[in-house]
């Protein structure tokens, strides 16, 4: 496992914590959880071989990670019933599209 990889992924947790804290501090706890959740778009990985590559692009191959379903985040984001797990999804899909490039 590179330092990179590492990173990448201490990252899925450090920027959900940290909007939690910066945005939602009131509850945020709860916050936390929901943003935390993005992570779980990642059961697509389960769908490929091998599962973890470090050399792909997440965004545009898995399943949960296409282009098309980036507005739906979006969407989630700016709803208020679905707003922070709305976020929480489209903080992962950014941080795993910086790291393609």
């Amino acid at each position: 496992m590179s330092i990179g990889f590492l990173v990448h992924m201490l990252l899925h947790v450090v920027v959900p914590v940290a909007t939690a804290w910066l945005f939602f501090r009131p509850k945020f706890r709860q916050a936390t959880w929901y943003l935390l959740a993005g992570i779980l778009i990642d059961v697509d990985h389960l769908l490929v071989r091998p599962i973890l590559d470090p050399n792909r692009c997440s965004v545009g191959f898995h399943l949960l990670h296409q282009y098309w379903l980036v507005p739906v985040y979006v969407l989630l984001a700016l709803l208020p019933k679905t707003r922070l797990i709305g976020i929480g999804l489209v903080l992962h899909i950014i941080l795993d599209w910086i790291d393609c490039h």
